[in-house]
C-alpha cells in the first residue's frame, strides 16, 4: 500500500473520529440542555425536607423511621417539626416529604396550624400565583382514624391538593394510614420503600400516568465537576422568569347574574352578601361579619407579629401594624377598577339597597374575629408572647379592606364605636360620594383614591356605575379641602394608563389641597376576563421616586417628597409648611392625643395631633423605610432580575 493511500485512510479516520466526538459532545450539551429545561437533570446535593405534622407522637416516630432509611440509603434530609418550619422557604425547596396527622374536626394540630393555614391561603390568593412551588416535588403520607369517617385523614388530603395548586408535583400519591387498623406500620413502611425506589430514579404512576422521577443523587451518586456544564446551566436558569413577576392566578368566576350580585330580596331589602359571595370571599380569607361586613388579617400583621416590619402606614404615620385590624361595613363598591383584588366577586351599586347591620354588632364581631385570627398566631416562628399580647388588643382599624365603606349609612356611628375603644380610623373612598364626605366625622386620616387625573383615563381605570362619575369625584375632592383632620390623595400608578399623567394629577392638588399624596405602584392581581392588565403595567419603585419627584417639582415647594416604603412601591408627599417643622418632618400621628381632642369634642385640626418622623423612615434613608427595630427576612433569590 502506497504512503499517500496510507495518509488518506489515516486521514478519513481522523475525521470520522472527530465527527464522532464533535456529535457525541454536541448530543451530551444539547442533553444536557433539554434536561435542565425541563426540570429532569439530577438536583445537586441541596437536602430535601422530611417534615412532620403530629399531635400525640406517632407522626413523628414514623418521620424518625423514614429518615433513618432515607439516611441509610445516602439519601440527605433534614427532619423537621412542621410547627418550626418557615412555609416562607417552599419557593426554595426542590423536594419535600410529609407525614401528617389529622386532628379533631379534620384538622391539624394546634401547633402547625400556621403552616397549613399558610398554604391554604397562598393557594387560594389568585396574586400568589400556580407557579410558585413549580420546582418543588412532594410526596404525603396521612396518619388518622377512619372512625372519624368524612374527616379521615383531611389534613394530608388537603395539603397535598393544595401543593398541587401551588404548582409542585405529587410524586406519589396520598396514602392514608389507620391508627386503628393495626396495619399502620406496614403500610407506612410499604410506602417508604417506594419513596426510596422514586428517589433512586424509578419511574412513579400517578393517575394512570407514567411521571418523571425524582431522581435525587445520593451521596454516593457520581458528580460533574466541569466548569463549562455549569456554564451552559446558568445561562439556562438565567431565562426563569422571577416568581414575583408571573402572573397570578385569578380565582374561577362563573357568569354571575345582577340578581346574585345584588342579591334576593327579603322583606323588601337584599342580601348583600349572597352564598355565591360568601363561600368566594372566605375562599380568599375574609371573615364576613353579618350580612354585608368583613374582617381580614393582614399579611403585615403577621409580619410585625414575628418582628418582619409593618407595612408603609407604619413608616410613614407610626401605626402599629402588629396592632392594626383592616375591616369594612360595606363589601359593595360603585366602582369597577382593572387592578381591583378582588376581581369583581364582590357585589356593586351605586346606592344602599341592602339590609342594614347595627354599628355596635360591626365592630364588636369584627374585634372579635380579628382577635381570634391573632391567636392563631400563637406558637409561630418569630412571635413574641409581647407582640401577640399587644395584636390581641388592636389599635388601628384600615377601613379599606374591599367595597365602599363610607356607603353604610350608619358609617358615623361605627366610626364613634371604633374611636370609644381609642381604635384609630384610616378611612378610603373612592371618591363617587361627596356628600357622605361632607357628612363623615372626623376619623383619624381621611383617603380619597384618585386613580386617574382626566376624566378619560379615570373613567377606563375605575370603570364607575354613575354616569356623572368625573363630577362626583370632582366634588369629593372639594369637600376634602374642607375637612379638619388629615387628609390623603391616595394615587396609584398603573404603567401605560396614567404614569404620564404629571401635569393633570398637580391641577387636582389645588382642588382638593390634600395634606399627604400617597403615590404607589399598582399590585399585579392577575389577568381574568374584566382585567387585562399584566407585570408590564407595574411601574418599578425608581419610576414610582421619579413620578413623585416630578409632582414635588410642580408643586414649587408645597409639596416634598417626605418617606417611602420600598418593600410597598410607595412614596410620600407632604404639605411643606404644615408638616416640616425646623428641617425635621413631621408625618407620624400622636395616636393618644387625636383620641383625647375627639372626646373633647373641641375643634381640632391636623396639626394638633402630629408626631415627629424617626430617620429611617425619611425619603432617601439607607432603610428604604424598613424599621430598623424589626429583623428584614430575605427570600432567597434564585433568578436573575432587574438590578
Amino acid at each position: 500500500m502506497s504512503s499517500s493511500s496510507i495518509r488518506s485512510r489515516l486521514t478519513l479516520l481522523a475525521l470520522l473520529s472527530a465527527t464522532t466526538f464533535y456529535f457525541v459532545y454536541k448530543s451530551r450539551r444539547l442533553n444536557k440542555l433539554l434536561n435542565l429545561s425541563l426540570n429532569l437533570k439530577k438536583p445537586s446535593l441541596k437536602k430535601g425536607k422530611l417534615l412532620f405534622i403530629s399531635q400525640t407522637g406517632t407522626s413523628r416516630t414514623l418521620a424518625r423511621r423514614l429518615h433513618s432509611l432515607l439516611t441509610s440509603q445516602n439519601f440527605p434530609f433534614d427532619l423537621v417539626d412542621a410547627q418550626n418550619y418557615e412555609p416562607e422557604d417552599l419557593p426554595k425547596e426542590t423536594l419535600i416529604i410529609i407525614v401528617a396527622s389529622t386532628w379533631e374536626d379534620g384538622k391539624p394540630p394546634e401547633a402547625a396550624k400556621f403552616f397549613t393555614n399558610w398554604l391554604a391561603e397562598s393557594a387560594n390568593d389568585f396574586r400568589v400565583g400556580s407557579l410558585l412551588l413549580s420546582q418543588c416535588k412532594f410526596a404525603v403520607f396521612g396518619v388518622g382514624s377512619k372512625a372519624y369517617e368524612k374527616s379521615f385523614n383531611l389534613v394530608a388530603k388537603d395539603l397535598s391538593t393544595k401543593l398541587r395548586e401551588l404548582g409542585a408535583a405529587e410524586i406519589l400519591p396520598v396514602v392514608e394510614g389507620d391508627v386503628d387498623g393495626g396495619e399502620l406500620d406496614v403500610l407506612f413502611d410499604d410506602w417508604s420503600k417506594r419513596v426510596v425506589g422514586v428517589l433512586k430514579g424509578g419511574d412513579q404512576v400517578r393517575n394512570g400516568n407514567v411521571e418523571s422521577a425524582v431522581g435525587m443523587e445520593s451521596e454516593d451518586d457520581d458528580h460533574y465537576d466541569d466548569d463549562e456544564e455549569e456554564e451552559e446551566e446558568e445561562e439556562v436558569l438565567s431565562e426563569v422568569v422571577d416568581l414575583e413577576d408571573i402572573a397570578g392566578k385569578a380565582p374561577s368566576r362563573r357568569s354571575v347574574n345582577v340578581a346574585e350580585t345584588n342579591g334576593t330580596v327579603k322583606n323588601g331589602k337584599r342580601d348583600m352578601v349572597t352564598p355565591v359571595i360568601r363561600a368566594s370571599l372566605e375562599k380568599q380569607g375574609y371573615k364576613i361579619i353579618g350580612s354585608h361586613s368583613g374582617v381580614k388579617i393582614c399579611r403585615w400583621t403577621k409580619s410585625q407579629l414575628r418582628g418582619r416590619g409593618g407595612c408603609y402606614k407604619h413608616s410613614f404615620y407610626g401605626i402599629e401594624s402588629h396592632r392594626c385590624m383592616e375591616a369594612t361595613p360595606s363589601l359593595a363598591c360603585a366602582n369597577k377598577c382593572v387592578f381591583c383584588w378582588r376581581h369583581h366577586t364582590n357585589p356593586v351599586g351605586k346606592s344602599w339597597q341592602w339590609k342594614m347591620d347595627d354599628p355596635l354588632e360591626i365592630v364588636n364581631s369584627a374585634i372579635d374575629l380579628h382577635t381570634k385570627m391573632i391567636k392563631q398566631m400563637k406558637g409561630v416562628p418569630g412571635v413574641t408572647m409581647e407582640r401577640l399580647n399587644e395584636g390581641l388588643t388592636p389599635r388601628h382599624c384600615a377601613l379599606s379592606l374591599v367595597g365602599e365603606p363610607i356607603m353604610y349609612p350608619e358609617i358615623n356611628s361605627l366610626v364613634d364605636e371604633l374611636h370609644g375603644r381609642r381604635i384609630s380610623t384610616f378611612l378610603v373612598t373612592n371618591a363617587q360620594f361627596p356628600d357622605k364626605i361632607k357628612d363623615l366625622r372626623p376619623v383619624t386620616q381621611l383617603y380619597v383614591s384618585v386613580d386617574a387625573a382626566t376624566k378619560e383615563s379615570l373613567k377606563a381605570i375605575d370603570r364607575p356605575l354613575f354616569g356623572d362619575f368625573w363630577e362626583r369625584f370632582i366634588d369629593s375632592l372639594k369637600a376634602l379641602k374642607d375637612k379638619q383632620q388629615r387628609t390623603v390623595y391616595r394615587l396609584t400608578l398603573v404603567k401605560g394608563w396614567n404614569t404620564e399623567e404629571v401635569d393633570a394629577y398637580f391641577k387636582l392638588f389645588s382642588i382638593g389641597h390634600p395634606d399627604f399624596v400617597e403615590i404607589k405602584g399598582v399590585t399585579y392581581c392577575g389577568s381574568s376576563a374584566t382585567s387585562k392588565l399584566t407585570m408590564e403595567n407595574v411601574p418599578w419603585h425608581s419610576d414610582v421616586k421619579a413620578f413623585s419627584e416630578a409632582l414635588a417639582l410642580k408643586s414649587e415647594g408645597e409639596y416634598e417628597v417626605a418617606c417611602e416604603h420600598i418593600h410597598s412601591c410607595c412614596v410620600l408627599l407632604a404639605k411643606t409648611e404644615r408638616f416640616k417643622v425646623n428641617g425635621q418632618w413631621f408625618t407620624w400621628i400622636d395616636y393618644e392625643k387625636f383620641h383625647d381632642l375627639v372626646a373633647s369634642g373641641r375643634h381640632f385640626n391636623s396639626k394638633d395631633y402630629m408626631a415627629a418622623t424617626p430617620s429611617w423612615a425619611v425619603y432617601g434613608a439607607e432603610e428604604g423605610g424598613f424599621d430598623p427595630d424589626m429583623s428584614r427576612y430575605r427570600k432567597e433569590r434564585h433568578h436573575k432580575s432587574k438590578p
